[in-house]
C-alpha cells in the first residue's frame, strides 16, 4: 500500500505539504487568508517562497532600515519639540524673574492667593491652546537656520 507523501505528483502539479501550526498563529493566518480572500495555502506558499527567496536577507534590511529611518525622523522631531519647550521656558523664567519685583512680607498672602488663580487661567489656557491649537511647534518654522538668515 503506498502512503499518500510516497506518491509524486504529475509534473506541474504542486505537492502537499501537511503542518502543524499554533492555535492562535493558525487563526492569524485563517484571518488574514480571510481579509484578502486568498486560501491558507496560498498564503503560507507566498510566505515560504518570501522566506526562501535569495534576496529575503536584502528585503528584510531594507524593510528594517526604512523603520529606523522612521524612528530617527520622529525622535529628531521630538528633540526639535523639547528644545523649543526648552527655550521658551527659559525666556519665560529669565524675564519673569528680571521683571517681578520682590513683595514687601505684607502683600505676599494676597498675591499668591493672586497667583493660585492666574496660574488656574493659565491651565485653561493651555488646554485650551493644546485642544484646538496652533502648537507653538508649528509656529516655528521647520528649519531655523535657513529662517534666521532670511531678509526681513
Amino acid at each position: 500500500m503506498t502512503q499518500q507523501s510516497d506518491i509524486t505528483p504529475p509534473p506541474g502539479r504542486k505537492k502537499r505539504l501537511s503542518i502543524y501550526l499554533d492555535p492562535v498563529l493558525s487563526d492569524r493566518l485563517a484571518d488574514h487568508a480571510d481579509r484578502h480572500v486568498q486560501s491558507r495555502s496560498m498564503i503560507a506558499e507566498a510566505a515560504i517562497a518570501s522566506l526562501l527567496s535569495p534576496d529575503a536577507d536584502e528585503r528584510r534590511e531594507a524593510a528594517l532600515a526604512k523603520r529606523l529611518d522612521r524612528i530617527n525622523r520622529n525622535i529628531q522631531r521630538l528633540e526639535r519639540d523639547i528644545g523649543i519647550a526648552n527655550e521658551a521656558l527659559a525666556i519665560f523664567i529669565r524675564a519673569w524673574l528680571t521683571s517681578t519685583a520682590s513683595l514687601p512680607e505684607a502683600a505676599q498672602t494676597s498675591a499668591r492667593a493672586k497667583g493660585g488663580e492666574r496660574y488656574d487661567r493659565f491651565l485653561e489656557a493651555l488646554g485650551r491652546r493644546l485642544a484646538r491649537g496652533p502648537k507653538l511647534q508649528q509656529e516655528i518654522p521647520d528649519d531655523i537656520e535657513t529662517s534666521r538668515n532670511l531678509p526681513g
